[in-house]
């Protein structure tokens, strides 16, 4: 299975906040036995993101927020400005497999815990560090969120209503994308780094910057800048590449209708009655349909304005055209195809009862897995046990 295809594996996470902690979300999904380094008496900052929260127990509770990036791990909480709990950290350094960080760079200098000095004490650590700009350059001592980059990117200039429409302006995703998507080039990183490991014997230091993954995550709007020399403008829902490709109105509601190529186009219009369309010189190809977006909207706005969105999805089934309605959270999870993935799992904490959260889509495909994971942990909740093992070990 490959939730257990990380067993053996040891993690030290000394990271807070979202990318860093899906990252090691991942690896414990894995399988990773992950240690969640957290400071007495407050930890992580998003156990403090609410509300909503989960129900208090005994004073403590847990942001919704903490329990997206946080279930498999293991919650020490330990002060390492304190040289006690330094060397106490150090000890579960030493036979880990992976440390995963994102201080400010230079943070841990200061207290020994910084790479070079580390890899003295285990040469076969993979070490990654997550900033947000990298280790070096002349900004690399600055912090950043998620949001800065989303915008510093260059993602948020061409996301949003087009310039003279209402509402017009750059405008950030719903989720953090960019810490989001910087956790899971983490989690590849690392799991290559532990691969040329066995080849090698070496461990890594592996420098990941949110910035990076910004520019990274422009991805074909990159390559139309790089082609064409022009900024990519904000288009609303369309796609920049593909007409029609985006959010329609009906005549009950919106849908998103998504035609991939010349000969659905052609497909579309015929069922239409209007097959005139797909011969006409504007929209006969999808460089020319691009070139007019603004008159084929119009058109299309018109003709599927007419009937109820069963009326269009249903021939669309038939058409084979892909389509999709624009469902709230609450639809997510009613859905047929969502409840057959299992992508909303349980588990079960000794204290809070049941939490629902959503499944590592790793994992998804895998319908004999019904295992469930550790329950995002409360503050300093394995302090004991793992210090306490840590030291019958240190004792043999």
């Amino acid at each position: 299975m490959l939730s257990a295809a990380l067993t053996g594996v040891k993690v030290v996470d000394l990271s807070r906040i979202l990318a860093g902690p899906w990252c090691t979300q991942n690896l414990a999904d894995l399988g990773a036995d992950v240690i969640k380094i957290e400071r007495a008496g407050s930890g992580d900052d998003t156990r403090g993101w609410g509300p909503p929260y989960l129900e208090p127990v005994d004073g403590e509770t847990l942001s919704a927020y903490f329990t997206c990036c946080n279930r498999g791990k293991k919650s020490v909480a330990l002060d390492f400005t304190q040289e006690a709990d330094r060397q106490s950290l150090l000890a579960l350094i030493r036979d880990a497999d992976v440390l995963v960080e994102n201080f400010r760079v230079g943070t841990l200098k200061k207290y020994g815990l910084d790479y070079d000095r580390v890899k003295a004490v285990n040469p076969q650590l993979i070490y990654a560090s997550i900033t947000g700009y990298g280790q070096t350059g002349p900004k690399a001592h600055r912090p950043g969120y998620d949001y800065i980059f989303q915008g510093l990117g260059g993602l948020m200039s061409y996301t949003g209503r087009a310039d003279g429409e209402p509402g017009a302006g750059p405008l950030r995703t719903g989720v953090a994308v960019v810490d989001i998507a910087t956790g899971m080039y983490a989690t590849s990183a690392v799991l290559a780094a532990l691969f040329q490991r066995t080849q090698t014997g070496k461990g890594a230091w592996l420098d990941l910057a949110l910035l990076d993954v910004a520019v990274a995550l422009n991805a074909n709007q990159a390559a139309n800048f790089l082609v064409s020399g022009s900024s990519p403008q904000r288009s609303g829902n369309a796609h920049p590449n593909l007409a029609p490709y985006e959010v329609f109105r009906a005549s009950d509601g919106f849908f998103i209708l998504a035609i991939g190529n010349d000969t659905q186009f052609a497909r579309f219009c015929d069922f239409c009655g209007r097959p005139e369309l797909a011969q006409d010189a504007r929209f006969k190809t999808n460089s020319g349909r691009i070139d007019n977006l603004a008159s084929l909207r119009t058109l299309l706005g018109e003709i599927l304005a007419a009937q109820p969105r069963q009326y269009w999805t249903e021939a669309l089934d038939k058409l084979g055209i892909s389509w999709g309605s624009v469902n709230s959270l609450e639809e997510v999870f009613q859905d047929e195809q969502v409840l057959h993935r299992r992508m909303l799992q349980k588990t079960t904490h000794p204290k809070l009862g049941e939490i629902r959260l959503v499944k590592n889509p790793m994992l998804a495909g895998n319908q004999e897995d019904g295992t469930s994971p550790a329950a995002p942990p409360m503050l300093g909740e394995h302090t004991e046990s793992v210090l306490g093992c840590l030291k019958t070990n240190i004792e043999r």
